[in-house]
């Protein structure tokens, strides 16, 4: 059964219309990717599930969260979903955290939004946790440290606790690898399965990596100009593609066998 379901998603600022009849769908515990160029409507499409785009845009459609229509939500009720029962891991770890809080307060803040009732202690304790669940070294130690006393990598693991502190069922994860070297971005996507497994997640993976998608997704859908052009599993959107700007997008990406003579394939 569908945990999320888009569909007929349409997003216009104006006279421009950036996401045009969008639908898919994620079941519980599965993994989305969702890749296509820069520009395509990937990140505005993951901002329309938490309804966090501005006022100026216009929507129409649904996005049913276990049957409930998000876009029919008041702000009110839809602040008791966002980072609960729906979190994200936004794009540039560098900068998307405070500089002036310490990690643990940033963390903390998102727990006593949707639980006040929990003591000092209680929310030390879930913050702790999230921390050690996405492996962050001597945590109780560095709770108190601030952004820039972490590296690239660990930022993201911050952020990673932040969006998953509250056990949602659905996480977003917008470029989680983007910035971070090919190690580190294995550690990521090794704690995102992890995470996973661990918990039952389900995932919307956004990325125009199409060789980290492979690796993490169970089914991909390929968006061009604001639309979906082609749904399906992973191993058939990777050996058995059938639109024309899914294979020009694998002839892209150059392997150990390309012939470094001729240049890449174009769009």
């Amino acid at each position: 059964m569908a945990l999320v379901e888009v569909e007929n998603l349409t997003i216009r600022f104006g006279d421009s219309t950036v996401v045009d009849n969008v639908s898919f769908s994620i079941a519980e515990g599965q993994v989305l990717g969702l890749v296509g160029e820069s520009g395509s409507g990937k990140s505005v499409t993951s901002l329309a599930i938490l309804r966090l785009l501005a006022p100026a845009a216009q929507m129409s459609g649904s996005i049913r969260l276990n049957g409930v229509d998000l876009l029919n939500l008041s702000e009110k009720a839809m602040r008791a979903h966002r980072g609960r029962d729906i979190s994200m891991i936004f794009q540039e770890p560098m900068t998307a955290l405070n500089p002036a809080m310490q990690i643990g307060e940033q963390i903390a803040e998102v727990v006593r939004v949707h639980y006040p009732s929990l003591t000092r202690s209680e929310v030390r304790e879930r913050v702790l946790k999230a921390l050690n669940d996405v492996a962050m070294p001597d945590a109780e130690r560095r709770i108190k440290d601030y952004p820039h006393q972490f590296s690239g990598g660990q930022r993201q693991r911050i952020m990673i606790a932040m969006a998953v502190v509250n056990e949602p069922r659905l996480l977003i994860a917008d470029e989680p690898t983007t910035a971070l070297d090919v190690t580190v971005q294995a550690q990521i996507l090794r704690l995102l399965r992890d995470l996973r497994e661990r918990r039952g997640l389900s995932i919307l993976f956004i990325s125009h990596d199409l060789a980290v998608t492979a690796e993490t997704a169970d089914h991909v859908a390929v968006m061009r100009r604001g639309r979906i052009l082609e749904t399906n599993t992973a191993h058939a959107i990777f050996y058995t593609p059938q639109n024309d700007y899914t294979r020009a997008l694998l002839a892209a990406i150059p392997t150990m066998h390309t012939d470094r003579t001729r240049p890449l394939a174009t769009l």
